[in-house]
């Protein structure tokens, strides 16, 4: 195995890449290449100009205990041409599924590029724009984005399969080896160091987290944005109410008196009506107080008799018959991702089948510019070119997941509707204590509500005297892809500017008085108000 860059073409060189990269459980290769291909470029960041190197390639991860060849991964890579770049942080970014590239976060949240769309409307038909990306990362972080294995151009080395690392502790395994050969390779050793997982990458982010501790690669932070981090909570109805009630409050359904005089106000006002009496509404059924039921249909508009149909419980069937129900009367039905995209719902449409979101309004609206500009940015602007198809999403990796998970303490927390990964976060903050975590989510989004992952972190085993220093979470006006609505991405990109900031040395003991004011629970929480 070649040490990079020795084997780079020259800089802005095409680079094509003759590897056939099977995506199916059983496939691998043999190869063991690690060629890359760079490109210059220039971004302005706050009216400052930027140059980077963007690089796109493979590095080969090996095996922890034998040393041997194991996978080969994608990634796509930007580094600031600047003095003393090994100071600089560095950030891992991957999105979800499991079996997602990072093609979603890529070209649309923080890197230097970034698609043009039209959400939450459906994005026309091309010719599409690409466009400098001014809320970019790269001027706090050099930005790694990552291709698990089966996805994009990432696969097993024989005798290895890709099911061999499809799982959970096997699929953080990996990226941890990867991470490390990235360190090495490009003498970042010694950077301050980042994760950035969305969704499914949030579970990966707490195991590989935890992972690259046991390795002695602490982290100075993660960010975690729409999170699954308790899969036994992801129908939860107290913890989905305040997103369907912001859905409803989007599409003008809500007729509360007085109304609300804007979004985060009212979200505070229904997470207390879930704690309190929705939470004793539940478990008191099937006696329900009218008044509480008449409440309840104020808040999501609709019908007390509809509500009492389906047991109180909106969020039953993955919100399904609330987010087929709230425009019913004109047609329509909304995204699970996004609330407040919608789609026809009448004909044949209303009987398409869902499977793995793709046909979610949310991701209907933008799948074909990712597709396109995908194609685009990698072969005529990065310059690399593989005879494979680029596969954005797998969905054999997710039909094939192994949900086991052993936690640091030798427990069994996995299972598809039971995975619980928040204890890994918590073991590697209790003994890295300057790991920070950043949560971002979107109000609208139904598939990890924004409330839940409030109630998770609460419920998770971390009981330090500076937990509410070390945990942040802001929720903005959009959906599971935060960074697809412009006023939110730059809301964020603003937030994460200032938690890149270096944070002092871990405090000295608090007093047991201070201590108890923040026990356990409590996190610091501040609300983006950003246009919606």
């Amino acid at each position: 195995m070649s040490l990079m860059p020795s084997e780079e073409p020259p800089s802005d060189q095409p680079l094509l890449d003759t590897v056939i990269y099977g995506a199916r459980k059983d496939d691998s290769i043999t190869d063991l290449s690690e060629a890359s291909v760079t490109t210059q470029h220039e971004l302005s960041i706050g009216g400052v100009e930027l140059k980077y190197t963007a690089r796109a390639g493979h590095l080969v991860t090996v095996d922890l205990y034998s040393g041997l060849p194991a996978a080969k991964i994608f990634y796509v890579a930007f580094t600031a041409n600047v003095p003393n770049q090994k100071e600089r942080p560095v950030t891992f970014f991957y999105n979800g599924g499991p079996g997602s590239s990072s093609v979603y976060l890529l070209l649309g949240s923080f890197g230097p590029r970034r698609i043009r769309t039209s959400m939450p409307y459906f994005t026309p038909p091309a010719p599409y724009a690409l466009e400098d990306n001014p809320d970019s990362l790269l001027d706090r972080s050099d930005l790694v984005f990552i291709n698990p294995v089966g996805t994009g151009y990432s696969a097993a080395i024989a005798p290895n399969k890709n099911k061999d690392f499809w799982g959970v502790d096997q699929d953080a395994g990996c990226i941890k080896q990867f991470i490390k050969r990235y360190l090495t390779v490009f003498q970042r050793w010694n950077s301050p160091k980042f994760l950035f997982g969305e969704s499914y990458g949030t579970p990966r982010t707490c195991v590989l987290t935890w992972m690259l501790h046991e390795d002695g690669v602490d982290l100075n932070g993660v960010v975690l944005q729409s999170s699954v981090l308790d899969y036994s909570k992801t129908s939860n109805p107290i913890g989905a109410l305040p997103t369907l009630a912001a859905d409803a409050h989007y599409w003008n359904k809500v007729t509360i008196k007085p109304p609300p005089k804007d979004l985060p106000s009212f979200m505070e006002t229904v997470e207390a009506f879930a704690r309190g009496p929705y939470t004793k509404a539940l478990s008191d059924y099937p006696k329900v107080d009218p008044k509480l039921l008449e409440t309840l249909s104020e808040i999501l508009g609709i019908s007390a008799a509809m509500l009492r149909h389906w047991k109180l419980n909106p969020a039953s069937d993955d919100s399904t018959p609330f987010l087929t129900s709230l425009r019913r009367d004109e047609g329509y039905a909304i995204g699970s991702y996004d609330g407040r995209t919608f789609a026809d719902e009448q004909g044949i449409a209303g009987s398409i089948n869902p499977d793995s979101g793709n046909n979610d309004p949310t991701i209907t609206a933008v799948g074909g510019v990712y597709t396109t500009m995908w194609n685009v940015y990698l072969n005529e602007e990065l310059k690399y070119t593989s005879v494979s198809p680029f596969l954005d999403s797998n969905d054999q990796a997710f039909a094939n997941w192994d949900f086991r998970h052993i936690d640091p303490t030798g427990a069994h927390k996995g299972g598809p509707d039971s995975l619980y990964t928040a204890g890994d976060l918590a073991a590697a903050m209790s003994l890295n204590p300057n790991l920070k975590v950043f949560s971002a989510n979107g109000y609208y989004d139904a598939v990890t509500p924004f409330f839940q992952t409030i109630l998770n972190f609460q419920g998770m085993p971390l009981k330090g005297p500076d937990t509410a220093d070390r945990i942040e979470i802001r929720n903005y006006p959009s959906g599971h892809m935060v960074y697809l609505d412009n006023d939110s991405r730059k809301a964020m990109k603003a937030d994460l500017a200032n938690f890149y900031k270096p944070r002092p040395l871990a405090a000295a003991a608090l007093s047991d008085q201070q201590a108890a004011k923040i026990h356990g629970t409590r996190v610091r929480r501040r609300m983006s108000r950003t246009p919606y």
